[in-house]
């Protein structure tokens, strides 16, 4: 296997194995807290990672990626800036948690945000470490270290919603993910001379930062603004609804999207740097998302009470036109995950910066005037907001990739066809849970098994470039799995 391929495969092991960790843990405190406590803690999660965007660019993950020639110097100047930084932020934040509890007139926000804070003093190690090891596609590390996390989160967080810890209960389990995750790296590693402070390339780090950090603050702002939003205008409760519907929508993203975000910046930039031609890489990429990512949103959005019932209890039926309008919405964003490291690999991270200021205050201004109705009216603004930044994102990359959307529109073709004909499948199952017919297990697993025939048949109807990628995995997934059972014994 390629070192990409072996990459994805670990990234996947530890994100499947991450995600069913994720599921039992979210159907138990589905059922320990109430939406208005989860809306508590969606709120503190969204203020605080807002303002951890503002620093961890500043010599984070992606700077240390894409460096070419990377020093020593390098690494411990990044890390130097990103800590000052991020204990700057983590102390100012702890000194606002009462003036932003009172803003939002919600006592426990007090607690939470304090909290949180000791995030603040952790991030830089483990951030730093991470890209280290991303970098150089050890994501087999990566992968032991991140599931631990996960596991510790999701433990502590359980154990105290049963002892009555409320909304705090997820928020010190976050809290514990990130100790569990620092100090697995940090005995992975050894190397603690990597954070000795050192300012000697800080012009870099900080000439990268100044855009890249824009970047991430504009996007993890709009992304979290809705709860923002929510809570200041209606209630916490709405806040926990939209929240719960947003997780449930991002499935696919935890079992697609997110096994290759941390492969891609690294694989770009080398194809890059091997001198391999980006426009045939993007195009072919976005059949291979538009693929997987619309038949994933299709099939979540024609199951969405079934799932709901089993996943979250029937106390949260109601976020499910919520999860209908938001799954079709995302099909607009197939391609997002894409934009940010093609623009860097071309040497254009402005354009990410510039695409963002563009797209993202005018949908700001339509989320806020849709917080002042309802949350329906929030998850419906996204139909707009969503097609609007990925039309936006895609004139900046087609202009640097010379792909207009003519190019884009004759690639997903292909993919289409396969979204309609899995539809047709998932939809037939869920009119028999609809009518009665079956039961919600039942039709979730005959929808299950309905969405894998149609979507191989839509597949092999239209000879899907993916198809053939498919059969080489399977391939040598048998080739994998014994590899991996000699590099963890070996570790």
């Amino acid at each position: 296997m390629t070192p990409v391929q072996r990459s994805i495969f670990f990234s996947a092991v530890e994100r499947y194995a991450s995600l069913a960790l994720f599921f039992a843990a979210t159907a138990v405190l589905s059922r320990l807290l109430t939406p208005a406590e989860f809306g508590i803690y969606a709120v503190v999660n969204a203020l605080t990672a807002v303002i951890m965007a503002t620093f961890q660019e500043f010599g984070g993950g992606n700077y240390l990626i894409q460096k070419h020639g990377l020093s020593r110097d390098s690494v411990r100047t990044a890390f130097t800036v990103t800590f000052a930084i991020s204990a700057l932020v983590g102390v100012v934040l702890f000194a606002l948690s009462g003036p932003l509890s009172r803003l939002f007139s919600q006592d426990g926000l007090r607690a939470g945000i304090a909290i949180s804070s000791l995030n603040f003093l952790i991030a830089p190690f483990s951030g730093t470490l991470s890209a280290l090891y991303r970098r150089k596609l050890e994501f087999g590390t990566l992968a032991i270290c991140n599931f631990a996390s996960i596991a510790a989160s999701s433990a502590v967080a359980i154990a105290l919603a049963l002892l009555h810890f409320s909304y705090l209960a997820p928020i010190w389990g976050n809290v514990a993910g990130s100790v569990v995750l620092a100090g697995m790296l940090l005995l992975f590693c050894r190397d603690i001379a990597l954070f000795r402070p050192s300012l000697a390339e800080y012009r870099d780090v900080i000439g990268f930062g100044l855009y890249s950090s824009g970047v991430g603050l504009i996007n993890v702002f709009y992304n979290l603004s809705p709860q923002l939003f929510m809570a200041r205008i209606l209630d916490f409760a709405a806040v926990g609804l939209y929240s719960r519907a947003v997780a449930l929508t991002q499935v696919f993203d935890k079992m697609v999207v997110q096994v290759l975000n941390p492969v891609i910046m690294p694989a770009i930039v080398a194809r890059r740097t091997a001198g391999d031609e980006l426009r045939s890489v993007y195009l072919q990429s976005l059949q291979f998302l538009a693929a997987v990512q619309w038949p994933a949103l299709i099939f979540v959005a024609l199951m969405a009470q079934p799932i709901i019932l089993i996943w979250l209890g029937h106390n949260w039926l109601e976020i499910v036109p919520l999860v209908r309008l938001l799954c079709v919405a995302n099909m607009a964003l197939f391609a997002a995950c894409l934009s940010y490291p093609v623009l860097v690999a071309v040497g254009n991270v402005r354009d990410a910066l510039i695409s963002s200021l563009i797209s993202l205050p005018p949908s700001l201004l339509l989320i806020l005037g849709a917080s002042f109705l309802s949350v329906d009216a929030v998850a419906a603004s996204a139909l707009l907001t969503l097609p609007f930044q990925a039309a936006v994102a895609f004139h900046f990359i087609g202009r640097r990739l010379q792909v207009s959307f003519a190019d884009v529109a004759r690639a997903l073709v292909k993919s289409a066809v396969a979204t309609a004909v899995t539809a047709a499948g998932v939809a037939a199952s869920a009119a028999l849970v609809e009518v009665g017919v079956i039961g919600p297990i039942a039709g979730l697993v005959c929808a299950i098994f309905a969405a894998a025939f149609c979507w191989l048949a839509g597949l092999a109807m239209t000879s899907h470039p993916l198809l053939p990628e498919l059969r080489h995995a399977a391939r040598g997934l048998a080739v994998v799995v014994p590899q991996f059972r000699r590099w963890r014994s070996a570790q």
